[in-house]
């Protein structure tokens, strides 16, 4: 059986109400051997069984996967994938032949902290956010092709950038199953290639499927601006919507590449769509008066909560001046995926921004994440994406 982290007297309470972590404020002792990426039997003061999970050195440090006194083997992870995959077939998002794009596992939310696995078509990459998830890695990726049949015939494993670098794991990207040069998805009907090599997360944003949708009903005979584009997501739904124009916009001339391919695997030869690798404040302090509808979705300006102050700040900044610039009856897609800003400093950022621009704006949607990146109802913290369609008079 597994070593043993014990409590400070009291410190179990949030686990007695299943939140998923254990910090590392909370341990009173720790049996010795334990080291980074070990599973651990977490116990109280008094020595009851509380939980287990993988130990990992920082402020989260432990990270459970069960609350059961259980053996994590091979039969725990076939269950846990089992269990996710269920909720994507009663979702109707996998084995849907317009979408063979989706999360499969979301941490916490699927009950598997630090396991994070995006399907793209016949390939899953796998990334992994915690060293015991990464010690683990090969036995996963055998369970999840036996539990996805034939629906997975490759794992490309993508942790370079997410593990602690202090744990000198060596840790490689490449294919730990099978192996595949077709990088071609299908969203919704549209096609698009995944960069899962370089890009960024598993090499494109799942998690704004739905509000792509969204956008999409809107864009009829608009000219639309795409800030942040990377992939160009928003561009091509925006274009099968019917926009009339579409400028898609990133600092990464790589982001503009890939974008440029997507509209042109969608859309080839279609005149209406035209990307610019500039910088996004210098872009749009050109762009007043120039486009019905915006799309913000920058990068998580605040990683930690240190940055929070800094991060709100620039949130509103982008944001009003997209909000001076918008056209008469515009409509702004605007969006935060930083954990750390919650729904009301979001909300409050873009308030503010709207209140600096002196137009009327009105709220007409409030997005969030969607139901295949699932939030842990004991696990709040979980609920990252947040977004505004506004209305500006």
């Amino acid at each position: 059986m597994y070593k043993s982290i014990y409590l400070k007297r009291g410190k179990e309470e949030s686990l007695r109400r299943f939140h998923p972590w254990v910090f590392s404020g909370a341990i009173q002792k720790m049996d010795e051997g334990i080291s980074e990426g070990s599973l651990v039997r977490v116990l109280s003061e008094k020595g009851d069984f509380i939980a287990v999970g993988h130990y990992q050195i920082g402020s989260i440090a432990v990270r459970v996967l069960s609350f059961r006194d259980i053996q994590i083997d091979d039969d725990f992870w076939e269950s846990r994938l089992e269990s996710a995959l269920q909720m994507r077939l009663a979702l109707d998002i996998a084995d849907n032949p317009q979408n063979n794009t989706y999360r499969l596992v979301h941490g916490e939310g699927d009950n598997l902290p630090g396991l994070v696995i995006d399907c793209y078509g016949p390939t899953a990459v796998m990334q992994a956010h915690s060293v015991g998830i990464h010690l683990c890695r090969k036995s996963i990726a055998a369970c999840l092709v036996r539990v996805m049949g034939n629906r997975i015939q490759h794992v490309y494993y993508k942790s370079e950038t997410t593990l602690p670098f202090k744990a000198e794991l060596g840790q490689e990207n490449g294919f730990i199953v099978g192996s595949s040069d077709d990088n071609t998805a299908i969203e919704n009907g549209l096609k698009f290639h995944v960069d899962w090599l370089r890009g960024q997360k598993t090499g494109f944003f799942v998690d704004q499927r739905e509000n792509r949708s969204l956008l999409e009903s809107y864009a009829r005979d608009k000219s639309v601006l795409n800030m942040f584009c990377y992939t160009g997501g928003f561009s091509f739904y925006a274009m099968r919507g019917g926009a009339k124009l579409v400028h898609s916009v990133d600092s990464s001339a790589k982001a503009i590449e890939l974008t440029n391919a997507n509209v042109e695997l969608n859309f080839p030869g279609d005149t209406r769509h035209q990307a610019f690798c500039e910088d996004a404040f210098r872009f749009l302090d050109r762009a007043a008066d120039k486009y019905d509808l915006i799309i913000l979705d920058p990068p998580a300006f605040a990683k930690h909560r240190a940055a929070l102050h800094n991060a709100l700040k620039g949130y509103t900044r982008l944001n009003r001046v997209a909000l001076e610039g918008i056209k008469k009856g515009g409509i702004l897609f605007t969006f935060s995926c930083s954990q750390v800003v919650t729904k009301e400093h979001f909300r409050n950022a873009v308030f503010t921004a709207a209140a600096q621009s002196g137009r009327k704006v009105r709220i007409l949607h409030q997005l969030h994440q969607p139901a295949d990146h699932p939030v842990n109802i004991y696990h709040p913290e979980g609920e990252y994406l947040k977004g505004l369609v506004l209305y500006v008079e």
